[in-house]
């Protein structure tokens, strides 16, 4: 057995076993996760994700392991952003809070099934067309500059009419209501689909939609070790795998974090021009802990401006 199918093998086992334990033993069908539970589950799979980290400094050296854990922390930040928009599919579909973790359950678990035939598909894209990395170059810069314009990180989104639930809405029978938390129910003889059915469909479509800003950021991060594939695998499921946890500790705080959206914009801009520099200087070359550093502190950066704003906001309503 080669190292890297060592290092899958690894990695494998790591997520199979987690899986039981956070999304199988320890919650139950229809319960609505506390802060404090999401709080040791949010910790679980981050510390999984830096164990997995360590593994790689081990295994392959310092380039690999830092690439990997700068492709996670990218990944990690954006998937906030998917958050929000969870939030506003649950509200605009009414489901009840008892039934949200049992659809993110099934929602992510789909999402990472789709990640994983994208980034496959991107994979194989980039190695035998390499100019492409420069058009999501370009596209990073300008969804980066898209975002920092943008006031609230859920304009725009209105499920309501998102294809996806039009599609659905078309050609599937569907009963608008959360039916006891059942995917599908039967009446007068008839199947039908719930809004529970259309809601995790969603979560796993619109995960793709975040996809195409972070997929392609992640390639131009990882850039020198020969294990780019499994770097970009397994940043992209740690991260995806912490999304439920994350929801239920963040969603009663979203708009603490109302800055947040304009860091991942200047990390998304920095990443894309990294990607296009070389076409006017092809012996540009940026040591991956210059893009750890960056990502580190624009991140880190706007969750404080954000929640000293938010702070400083409270204080100004007091007064008055």
């Amino acid at each position: 057995m080669t190292l890297d199918q060592l290092s899958y093998l690894v990695f494998g086992l790591v997520v199979l076993i987690a899986l039981v334990l956070d999304l199988g033993l320890l919650s139950k069908r229809s319960t609505e996760i506390s802060i404090k539970k999401a709080l040791y589950q949010t910790l679980f799979w981050v510390s999984l994700a830096f164990a997995f980290f360590g593994f790689l400094w081990y295994e392959y050296g310092k380039a690999p392991a830092i690439e990997y854990i700068s492709a996670y922390l990218m990944e990690w930040s954006l998937s906030i952003d998917n958050i929000f928009v969870f939030i506003l599919i649950f509200t605009f579909f009414r489901i009840a809070s008892d039934h949200v973790a049992r659809a993110l359950l099934w929602g992510i678990l789909m999402a990472i099934i789709f990640r994983v035939i994208f980034i496959t598909v991107g994979v194989a894209l980039v190695e035998r067309f390499h100019w492409l990395l420069y058009i999501f170059g370009g596209f990073l810069v300008y969804t980066g500059i898209k975002i920092f314009t943008v006031k609230e990180s859920d304009e725009g989104f209105d499920p309501g009419t998102n294809p996806v639930y039009k599609f659905l809405n078309r050609f599937l029978p569907i009963v608008h209501e959360d039916v006891g938390g059942k995917l599908t129910i039967k009446r007068n003889g008839k199947r039908f689909f719930t809004n529970l059915f259309v809601v995790i469909v969603m979560l796993a479509t619109t995960d793709i939609v975040f996809a195409l800003d972070s997929i392609p950021a992640v390639f131009a991060i990882v850039t020198e070790s020969k294990q780019r594939n499994m770097i970009i695998y397994t940043s992209n499921i740690f991260a995806v795998l912490g999304l439920r946890s994350l929801f239920f500790l963040l969603k009663g705080a979203v708009n603490r974090f109302a800055y947040l959206q304009q860091g991942i914009a200047i990390v998304l801009v920095f990443i894309g021009l990294k990607m296009l520099v070389p076409l006017v200087y092809s012996s540009f070359h940026m040591p991956v802990v210059i893009s750890l550093i960056v990502i580190v502190v624009c991140l880190g950066g706007s969750v404080l401006y954000s929640i000293n704003a938010t702070r400083r906001q409270a204080r100004e309503n007091d007064e008055i």
